[in-house]
C-alpha cells in the first residue's frame, strides 16, 4: 500500500500540538498574578509591560491554534474524535483570550482595586491560575490515555485530577462571592462606573477558571465513551 495513502489515512497525531497550545495558554494565564500585583502596587509601567507580554503570549497561543487546525488530520483513524479535540482546543483558546481581555480592560481604564479587596483578590487570581495549571496537567495526560485506549488505571488517575480541578473552580466561585460582597459594601464610596467595571473584572477573572474546568469536562466526556 502506498506510503502517501497511509499517511492520509492515519494522519499526524494532534495530541502533542494540543498539549503545546495548552502550555502557551497557561503561560499567558500565569502572568495575571504579577499583573495584578503591579496594579495593586500602582506600578503603571509594570502593568503596561505585563499587559503587552500577556497579549504576546495570547498571540503565540493563537498561532499554535491556527496551525493545529490547519494540520488536523481528516483521516479515519484519529486517536481522538475531531469534534472533541476541537472542543478542547476552543476552551483552551478561551482561557488565553480571557486573560488578554482582562489585562486590556485594566490597563485601558487605568483601573485600581479598592484596598479592602487586595489580599482576597490576590488569593482569587492565585486559585484561578491553579485551575489553569490543573487543566494543563490533565491535558498532559492525554497521550497516556490514548496509549491505554482510555482504559485502566490511567483513566482513574485522570478522573481524580478532574475532580480536583472541579474543586478548585468551586473555590474560585466562593471567593468571587466574597469579593462581590466587599465591593457591594463599598459602592457608595466609588464612582458608579468604577464599581460597574470592578464587578465585570471579578466576573472575567472567574471565567478563566470556568474555561479551565470545561477543558476537564470535555476530557471527562471522552473517558465516559
Amino acid at each position: 500500500m502506498p506510503t502517501g495513502y497511509l499517511s492520509k489515512l492515519f494522519g499526524k497525531s494532534p495530541i502533542r500540538p494540543l498539549q503545546e497550545h495548552m502550555v502557551r495558554v497557561h503561560a499567558c494565564v500565569s502572568l495575571l498574578r504579577p499583573f495584578f500585583a503591579a496594579v495593586i502596587a500602582g506600578d503603571d509601567d509594570e502593568v503596561a509591560r505585563l499587559q503587552e507580554q500577556i497579549t504576546q503570549l495570547e498571540h503565540e497561543a493563537d498561532d499554535r491554534k491556527k496551525q493545529l487546525r490547519h494540520d488536523l488530520p481528516t483521516g479515519l483513524f484519529m486517536p481522538v474524535d475531531r469534534r472533541d479535540l476541537l472542543d478542547v482546543l476552543m476552551m483552551q483558546d478561551n482561557m488565553a483570550n480571557q486573560a488578554k481581555d482582562i489585562a486590556g480592560l485594566v490597563r485601558g481604564r487605568h483601573m485600581r482595586l479598592p484596598a479592602q479587596m487586595h489580599t482576597l483578590f490576590d488569593d482569587y487570581v492565585a486559585r484561578v491560575i491553579d485551575a489553569s495549571a490543573q487543566a494543563l496537567r490533565i491535558i498532559e495526560e492525554l497521550d497516556e490515555l490514548v496509549e491505554t485506549g482510555f482504559r485502566g488505571l490511567e483513566v482513574n488517575r485522570v478522573e481524580d485530577m478532574i475532580t480536583q480541578l472541579n474543586a478548585i473552580e468551586s473555590e474560585t466561585d466562593r471567593i468571587q462571592v466574597k469579593l462581590r460582597a466587599i465591593l457591594f459594601a463599598l459602592e457608595n464610596d466609588l464612582r458608579a462606573t468604577d464599581a460597574m467595571f470592578t464587578y465585570r473584572l471579578i466576573e472575567w477573572v472567574g471565567m478563566v477558571a470556568d474555561y479551565a474546568q470545561r477543558v476537564g469536562s470535555r476530557l471527562q466526556l471522552l473517558l465516559a465513551r
